[in-house]
């Protein structure tokens, strides 16, 4: 079950008294005594998080979080691995292996619950963005994107120089071929010389101040340029207090200050799997925005389509009816479109509707909407405008068409004229449909009566 938690000990005990300790915290939580009991639970239950205690009866904890790592059902449940001893050979396997945290009993429990609560936001958030990728795709909005990943670039962000270097020379040994850099930590996006935004910033907890780090990477949170980014808060060991104040904060990963000997690898290790997760973050965001672009914009103008026009529209026929404010609906088609086509080819038509959309873009605002709804058929809607100023804009954007001819492809260039029917909404209680339905029938009439014209509604001029 989703934000469950399956406790894995042996002992019976030790699972009471974590289950205690969860239920307190508002946690629920199912219990596995062996690791073929566990594996067995993870599938069917899918839990939202694994405690996963490494002195199992049938297996070592390094395996079973590999055979978790190895089912595409259990694959991304965050697992924090518990041991008696604090081992660094063993930490670095279980990091291998796929642990996300390891905590050596007895842990403080803090801590724990700030890292419980830390992962489980993040699993959260990436199922939250893979089901909306899977969305995307079954739709046949997504495109496939390549694997290739670059170096990663992180940023260290110390209290003193000599730290910082001691921090990159560890590093650079165990992660050969990224880029390491040492930033001041006053405004690092600010400086010139940071050019691109790092992957990763592994910052002090305690700058030129106490908190300082904390402080710094609230603001790394707050930007929409480092907000993506993996952030770690190096601290030292047993601050209990600033590291689960760190995580509850929006830290990704705790590092100790001191990355002499194995510590390094460890550092590396996290840092790898955290940027593992931030590609596929990124890939999966990706994705995304490219699926939402897709079902909401015309690949040929690059204007809105149909869709997003008729849902755009009734938020504005509900803001209009609460402001009491009007709002104007033109309904815009080009005049004997056909005759292009016919004459010159689809080619030359489909440049005509892509200088068509760019001369729109430029005659009118950035808050009025402007969708391609049809083949050569156009909406546009002019919020907080009376029916004389929309008509003005209307006629206006007519004579710019008429008197800015159209190269092709093959050099020629043709003039275009165009029809328009116009609609006022936000004095009436009419659905939004209704409004463009109305606009349509003015722009048959401005059709009817001789093409290149603007016609108004019936039940617009009545109003």
């Amino acid at each position: 079950m989703a934000g469950s938690i399956l406790i894995v000990d042996d002992v019976a005990t030790n699972r009471i008294v974590l289950k205690a300790k969860l239920s307190g915290a508002r946690y629920a939580t199912s219990q596995a005594a062996d690791g073929r009991a566990a594996l067995a639970l993870a599938a069917t239950e899918k839990p939202g998080l694994i405690l996963l205690d490494t002195n199992l009866p049938d297996m070592s904890g390094s395996e079973m979080i590999a055979r978790l790592r190895a089912d595409p059902e259990t694959r991304r449940i965050p697992v924090i691995a518990m041991t008696v001893h604090d081992d660094p050979e063993l930490r670095i396997d279980l990091l291998k292996a796929g642990a996300n945290e390891i905590l050596t009993k007895p842990f403080d429990e803090l801590v724990l619950l700030a890292r419980l609560r830390s992962l489980l936001r993040a699993h959260a958030s990436a199922d939250e963005t893979a089901l909306r990728a899977l969305t995307c795709h079954e739709l046949g909005f997504a495109e496939s994107l390549h694997d290739f990943a670059p170096p990663a670039r992180i940023a260290l962000i110390a209290h003193q120089p000599e730290q910082a270097l001691r921090w990159k020379a560890a590093l650079t040994r165990n992660l050969p071929g990224d880029r390491i850099e040492i930033l001041c930590g006053e405004m690092p996006l600010d400086d010139p010389r940071a050019g691109v935004v790092p992957d990763i910033f592994v910052i002090a907890a305690d700058l030129e101040r106490r908190g300082d780090g904390l402080r710094l990477m609230s603001e790394l949170r707050s930007r929409a340029e480092t907000r993506d980014a993996v952030i770690a808060i190096a601290t030292p060991r047993n601050a209990h207090e600033i590291q689960a104040t760190a995580l509850d904060l929006g830290a990704d990963e705790l590092l100790p200050c001191d990355l002499s000997g194995q510590a390094a690898q460890e550092a590396a290790l996290r840092l790898r799997a955290q940027l593992a997760q931030k590609r596929v973050r990124d890939r999966l965001r990706v994705s995304v925005d490219e699926g939402l672009r897709l079902a909401m914009v015309d690949p040929l103008t690059g204007l809105y389509n149909r869709r997003y026009a008729n849902a755009h529209l009734a938020r504005m026929s509900d803001r209009a009816r609460r402001t009491g404010r009007t709002s104007v609906v033109m309904v815009l088609d080009l005049d004997r479109f056909k005759r292009i086509n016919d004459s010159y080819g689809h080619r030359a038509g489909d440049h005509v509707l892509t200088a068509f959309a760019k001369a729109l873009r430029s005659n009118l605002r950035g808050v009025n909407l402007i969708a391609r709804i049809g083949g050569e058929e156009f909406l546009v809607v002019l919020p907080d405008t009376t029916l004389d100023a929309g008509y003005r804009t209307a006629e206006r954007l007519r004579h710019a068409i008429e008197t800015q001819p159209i190269r092709l492809p093959n050099g020629e260039v043709i003039s275009i004229t165009l029809s328009i029917g116009l609609a006022i909404g936000g004095t009436r209680d009419t659905d939004p449909q209704h409004l463009v339905d109305e606009a349509d029938a003015a722009l048959l009439n401005a059709k009817a009566t001789g093409r290149n014209q603007v016609a108004i509604a019936q039940a617009s001029n009545a109003a």
